[in-house]
């Protein structure tokens, strides 16, 4: 089961980005590109690096709001999932195809770690491969909650910020564990897209990106809709 997994989440990303005819080529580049980064830096090394940061943020000192908006929009399945979510990868090839683009690649909080700490932002089909082989060794090595924990001191929240702690106290002027459920919720939509969502830069942008927040906790049962508008109206 876990190699016929294996298989159809390369098949599926390869159909993604529309190169089946290269597979072999792509899946070998892909692999040795995950060798090359964990031989010049290994979990371990790349982990302590991630912790020295001046602001890096335990998970216990973020309030749980924040934490279950974060899931929702992000990946409502992350402790569920083995580090890749065929579903999310799916959805994401029928939304590419529709487009005839790579708009969406179905990553989970485990690729988005990877990508963050061992490889660059380019959508190319050997790094999102690279990112899958070093997710699966991210998840072999680490907790759960040490992969959220990770992913939110690694994030780019906008005007300078890269951890979830700058970002609060430059936007709100508190630590995280004092944000507001407003601030909690519209803290996390900004890492999908920090230049565009910025609330110092695009206001109304951010607000908008706030309610898709709240609509994606409503939708996956981490509150209720009833609880979303007061929090959002009583602002």
């Amino acid at each position: 089961m876990k190699v016929l997994k294996r298989i159809i989440i390369v098949i599926i990303i390869l159909a993604m980005l529309g190169v089946g005819g290269v597979a072999g080529v792509a899946i070998n580049d892909g692999y040795n590109m995950y060798k090359v980064a964990i031989q010049e830096t290994s979990l371990e090394d790349k982990v302590d690096s991630i912790k020295s940061v001046e602001n890096y943020t335990k998970l216990e000192e973020m309030p749980q709001i924040y934490k279950d908006a974060v899931l929702a929009v992000e990946d409502h399945r992350f402790y569920r999932h083995g580090g890749v979510d065929i579903i999310s990868i799916g959805r994401a090839v029928i939304k590419d195809i529709q487009a005839m683009s790579f708009i969406e690649g179905g990553s989970t909080i485990t690729q988005q770690v990877a990508k963050n700490t061992y490889f660059t932002q380019e959508k190319k089909i050997t790094r999102k491969i690279a990112e899958v082989f070093m997710a699966k060794e991210i998840e072999k090595n680490f907790s759960k909650d040490e992969i959220l924990e990770f992913y939110l001191n690694t994030s780019y929240f906008g005007d300078g910020y890269y951890t979830v702690k700058e970002a609060s106290n430059g936007y709100f002027g508190k630590d995280p564990i004092n944000m507001t459920d407003y601030e909690s919720i519209l803290l996390a939509g900004i890492p999908n897209a920090p230049s565009v969502y910025s609330p110092t830069k695009n206001p109304e942008l951010s607000k908008q990106r706030q309610k898709q927040v709240a609509n994606a906790m409503v939708k996956n049962g981490y509150i209720t809709e009833e609880e979303v508008n007061k929090i959002l109206q009583n602002n």
